[in-house]
């Protein structure tokens, strides 16, 4: 199976794109093309003011389609839609995974609203747009267990992260060493999963994040770091301006990776 991009259906035409996108059996992916919109909106197909993460059935089809893949052990990966209160089901010996989908590309609009105002409209229309393409969605463990909140959840409400994906990666990068980090409690808590992809680089690998890594395995951050004790968010408009042109850069090379992928 071939995954290629196409061109974004024009705006009377969302629907029917979507159908024929949603309308391949199990059966029939096999033998047909896949085609994964790599411009796709996923705001185009979710109910007005709802979250696409959740409402989108494009993406969670596309999610199912490029995760559905072998691990590198060479066990296959299959996810399912199918199983009522699950966004994505994976079962089997290897055990029991309910994903969830996620953003990596937030605008930050809600912590910095000056910083977000202070760009033009259509430079965070822009954004948005990309930020909803296939590039900018990502997935992880999506179960609660216990009380404890999700990764997406910790990772959106802990204020040395602050929804960054490059910093939660991090994140997990040190989960694989053992080491310390603002989100080691949750993580410890999925640590199965992680364990699916046996290391890090097989883990960034796996889920298209190559662009967000160097050649020495450390993290490519898209805002200055130094450790966690600091800021997480940009201070100023030209500073907020270079972190979101990185978030860009990183969303096309994610988008041209899947495109380029063959299943």
């Amino acid at each position: 199976m071939r995954l290629r991009s196409a061109p974004c259906c024009a705006h009377g035409e969302v629907r029917e794109c979507r159908d024929a996108l949603l309308d391949i059996t199990p059966q029939a992916q096999g033998l047909a093309t896949v085609v994964i919109d790599t411009a796709f909106d996923f705001r185009s197909d979710s109910p007005p003011g709802l979250d696409p993460d959740a409402h989108s059935p494009t993406l969670r089809r596309y999610h199912q389609l490029l995760w559905s893949r072998p691990l590198p052990d060479g066990t296959t990966f299959e996810l399912r839609t199918d199983v009522p209160g699950a966004y994505l089901l994976h079962e089997s010996e290897l055990g029991r995974f309910r994903l969830s989908s996620d953003t990596v590309a937030s605008s930050h609009r809600k912590r910095l609203p000056a910083l977000y105002e202070a760009m033009p409209a259509a430079e965070n229309e822009a954004f948005h747009a990309l930020g909803y393409t296939i590039g900018g969605s990502i997935v992880f463990p999506g179960n609660r267990i216990g009380s404890a909140r999700t990764l997406n959840q910790s990772r959106g409400t802990n204020r040395r992260i602050e929804d960054r994906i490059d910093l939660t990666i991090e994140c997990i990068r040190l989960n694989y060493l053992g080491a310390s980090s603002p989100l080691s409690s949750t993580l410890a808590l999925y640590n199965e999963f992680f364990a699916l992809f046996g290391t890090f680089e097989d883990y960034v690998r796996f889920f298209l994040l190559q662009d967000l890594v160097n050649g020495d395995g450390t993290v490519r951050f898209l805002h200055p770091h130094d450790g966690f004790d600091g800021r997480a968010l940009p201070a100023s408009v030209p500073s907020y301006a270079a972190y979101r042109a990185r978030v860009v850069e990183f969303l096309h090379a994610r988008n041209n990776r899947i495109a380029g992928l063959a299943l």
